[in-house]
């Protein structure tokens, strides 16, 4: 793609999240979500191929639906309440229309089902867009209609979190693996958000880092499917070794960074008194603790079937950045230390 256009593209994403991160109009809201929209679809549909066209056309008929679900609930609240500010009150109806909309935008359950299906004809790095900076403003409009119907956002977080780990079980392309990874980290988000939105943003905010790194790391692999990681340790050891703890991170185990939001999130549903929620939520999290464990097996415990036993001609050094990746994976593991200082933070 032509940088320029490339340029223009990427600015347009920065343009209409943070439109809408800042609107308190609900038209100017939406037109914020959809300038994203647009920005994305060209991104998408850049390799001529007929997986990328598939999965750009279910993208756009999913966010254009939702995305008029949104006008026509924002419609609705305004002739209900006379009124299209963001933080005045909704109205019960247009809330819980505007909630599944949003749950539409993000690929929250039981509405997820374009999100493995689009990440799946996607490349990775488009993917992995999709995957974080396009979650960004939904969530945060998310955030700005709490507290609405409770039953509702219940339902979605907890759907959601099965989901996630009973879809990714049976999985053996990657993408779709990452596509219930999110589904699943998503559903322990919006779980949360009704009762604390500070928290609900630190698990997001951990969430990016350790997905943006298990993306660049099957991106440097040149891998799409779990058979094709057995061939890692041959192009880059380094990488292969620290991969386990990224992954496990992501499926939430001490003393990794994943493991403080969630451990904070079953904190607070417990002390809000719903103990059943908090268990189906953890015991979920073991769903996507196997399919993660089972990546990292065949990433660093297996080996790729090879006869010759020439030296692998394909260890070369990489011209690649690798410090983003170093960053980012420095955080997906290291971050636990700090949760004493983060919960004194969220409780100012």
């Amino acid at each position: 793609m032509n940088p320029f256009i490339l340029s223009i593209l990427l600015l347009s994403l920065g343009l209409g999240t943070t439109l809408t991160f800042a609107s308190s109009h609900w038209l100017l809201a939406w037109m914020g979500l959809e300038i994203s929209t647009l920005a994305i679809i060209p991104l998408m549909s850049q390799h001529h191929h007929p997986r990328a066209v598939e999965a750009t056309t279910k993208y756009f008929i999913t966010q254009a639906a939702a995305a008029a679900l949104i006008l026509f609930a924002s419609t609705t609240n305004a002739w209900f309440t006379g009124q299209w500010d963001i933080n005045f009150n909704l109205h019960f109806f247009p809330a819980s229309m505007l909630t599944m909309a949003l749950a539409l935008k993000m690929g929250l359950a039981p509405v997820h089902f374009w999100l493995p299906e689009v990440l799946q004809g996607l490349d990775l790095t488009t993917g992995l867009i999709l995957s974080t900076w396009q979650k960004l403003a939904p969530f945060i409009l998310m955030c700005q209609i709490m507290p609405v119907n409770s039953n509702l956002i219940t339902f979605l977080g907890v759907t959601s979190t099965l989901v996630g780990g009973w879809g990714g079980l049976n999985q053996t392309q990657l993408r779709k693996i990452l596509a219930y990874s999110s589904i699943a980290h998503l559903g322990w988000m919006i779980l949360v958000m009704q009762f604390n939105q500070q928290l609900a943003l630190l698990a997001l905010i951990i969430y990016i880092p350790m997905t943006f790194s298990t993306f660049m790391i099957f991106k440097t692999n040149s891998s799409t499917t779990v058979n094709t990681l057995a061939a890692s340790w041959s192009k880059t050891p380094a990488l292969t070794a620290i991969t386990p703890l990224i992954l496990l991170s992501l499926g939430g185990l001490p003393p990794l960074s994943g493991f403080m939001p969630k451990w904070m999130i079953l904190q607070e549903l417990t002390k809000q008194d719903i103990p059943l929620t908090a268990s189906i939520a953890a015991l979920s999290a073991l769903l996507s603790l196997y399919f993660y464990l089972r990546v990292s097996y065949a990433m660093t415990l297996t080996i790729s079937p090879n006869n010759l036993n020439a030296t692998t001609p394909w260890r070369l050094q990489t011209t690649a950045s690798t410090l983003p990746l170093a960053i980012s994976a420095t955080i997906s593991a290291m971050l636990l230390p700090l949760a004493p200082a983060t919960l004194a933070l969220l409780s100012l």
